[in-house]
């Protein structure tokens, strides 16, 4: 199987919390390769184009104002099976479903405030990547 990129966001909450750097060290452990990472602090705008899609979405001024609210941690990442191995890391969108040992359920509060993001899909990891880093920040895919 090929190597694939996903993006990982580590949000708000478990930011305040003081849980990125066990969240950083599990990926690392699970076999992600860190291909770029940056501490930032989403404007508003920044949030509401990061997650356009959702604009029509009930949730989408709470997402907003949740994700610019304080710092988080984006990465590129790398790995065979890389989406879905993620996935399964971090578990469940709520907390309370997700399973035993993922990061949703060791770190996340609840739907709305869930520790972390990661990609759906090749194409939009694509674009989601693109969106944090420039190319000289993230090497070439071989």
């Amino acid at each position: 199987m090929a190597k694939q990129r996903t993006l990982s966001i580590i949000k708000p909450d478990a930011m305040e919390a003081g849980h990125a750097g066990a969240m950083i060290a599990r990926l690392e452990a699970e076999g992600f390769a860190v291909l770029g990472m940056k501490r930032l602090h989403l404007t508003r705008p920044q949030a509401e184009g990061f997650y356009a899609v959702h604009r029509e979405r009930s949730f989408f001024g709470e997402l907003v104002e949740f994700m610019s609210r304080g710092p988080i941690v984006v990465m590129a990442l790398e790995r065979e099976d890389a989406i879905a191995k993620y996935r399964e890391v971090i578990g469940a969108t709520d907390p309370g479903k997700a399973a035993e040992g993922t990061l949703r359920k060791l770190y996340g509060k609840n739907v709305g405030e869930n520790a972390a993001h990661g990609s759906d899909a090749p194409e939009t990891a694509s674009g989601e990547i693109a969106y944090f880093f420039t190319g000289y920040e993230v090497r070439p895919t071989a």
